[in-house]
């Protein structure tokens, strides 16, 4: 499989990677699923990456030929590579739903990984929580959703608010309507306020 990857093909975009991923969902090779894998875990940097984006892409497309793998994705979230990082927490949310008692249990690890990691990797750890939200963890993953909106960047806020509320309890609807009336006055630019002030209504409604 190695010679299949981007940076085999002397490739700077991520094309051949996807069409791997493609290939091996088509023909369910989870022989050649486990040769990327190999690579992720003791490749070359690039080898890791390359492999790592293979594995999420056929997430996206079939989470259940991927799923057994949590553990190496979990694995990958201490690696010094950012890029390994956010590649590793685009895997986990891909098979979030299906994995989720794995993912319950590693939440930690998981949150420790988006605070030291990319906006992308911040992305994909909220989209992990409202994931757990609807598969029964509501009553672990919002009380954390709501605690990560106090510190969430501006840009990003409005998006992690709207995905907060559709997995909002009826226990932590005050305190979310509170980080939402506090941060709300820090937005300045008004297409971002309106998102947050919509979602606001949507609540008070």
């Amino acid at each position: 499989m190695a010679d299949r990857l981007a940076g085999a093909l002397d490739r700077r975009d991520e094309a051949p990677n996807v069409a791997l991923a493609e290939e091996l969902v088509a023909r369910e090779d989870r022989a050649g699923i486990a040769d990327v894998v190999a690579l992720v875990r003791s490749g070359t940097s690039r080898q890791r990456n390359d492999g790592m984006k293979v594995l999420y892409e056929i997430g996206a497309r079939r989470p259940d030929l991927v799923g057994g793998y949590c553990p190496v994705f979990l694995e990958a979230l201490a690696s010094s590579n950012n890029k390994q990082v956010w590649g590793a927490m685009a895997a986990l949310d891909s098979v979030a739903e299906q994995r989720a008692d794995t993912l319950v249990a590693e939440l930690p690890r998981i949150m420790a990984a988006a605070d030291k990691g990319s906006v992308i990797a911040k992305d994909r750890c909220t989209s992990i929580l409202v994931k757990l939200a609807r598969a029964g963890y509501a009553q672990k993953a919002v009380p954390l959703l709501v605690e990560r909106l106090k510190n969430a960047a501006p840009n990003q806020f409005p998006a992690y608010a709207e995905e907060t509320a559709s997995v909002m309890t009826p226990e932590q609807k005050p305190g979310f309507l509170a980080v939402l009336t506090e941060r709300i006055k820090g937005i300045a630019q008004k297409s971002k306020r309106d998102r947050v002030e919509q979602v606001l209504r949507k609540l008070n409604g």
